[in-house]
């Protein structure tokens, strides 16, 4: 059974970029210190102050996820006055995602914390494979590699 599994690790993508996903998670969450702030929510506060006041259909683009799951990511910032959502100016029925005085003071005291997250983990792979590993991993999230993905599947049929 053991070997069987070893197997799964070795030979199926989707399972270990998870499983690594999953450590580094709780790893970069433990980094973040005292914070009431999980790491993904404080790359979402860094990304919406990024992409400055995105719409949540661009929000949802650049983190990869459904327009569901981000309204259930956003909820708890909300609540907790770190961002909010404003009426887009040109498209009334559009919402736009925007740091508060509060979240992005918050973003900012955390920088600290993710910097010396980040400094640990080139410290363990090593800075050239650590700048490989994100190249790699922001192909892999983009739009060209899910279509190259599903045209690969059309070529097998």
């Amino acid at each position: 059974m053991e070997k069987h599994e070893e197997n799964i690790w070795a030979h199926c993508s989707s399972s270990s970029v998870r499983r690594a996903s999953r450590q580094l998670g709780q790893l970069y969450d433990d980094a973040m210190g005292l914070s009431d702030l999980r790491g993904t929510q404080f790359s979402l506060l860094t990304q919406i102050g990024y992409l400055q006041e995105p719409t949540q259909k661009e929000l949802a683009k650049a983190m990869v996820m459904d327009l569901s799951a981000l309204g259930h990511t956003l909820k708890p910032l909300i609540r907790d006055d770190l961002v909010e959502l404003v009426p887009d100016e040109k498209d009334r029925r559009a919402k736009r995602v925007r740091l508060t005085p509060t979240g992005r003071a918050r973003q900012l005291e955390l920088v600290a914390n993710w910097q010396e997250a980040q400094r640990r983990f080139d410290a363990v792979l090593g800075a050239e494979k650590s700048a490989e590993l994100r190249r790699t991993l922001a192909f892999i999230a983009s739009e060209n590699f899910a279509e190259a993905f599903a045209a690969a599947g059309k070529k097998g049929d």
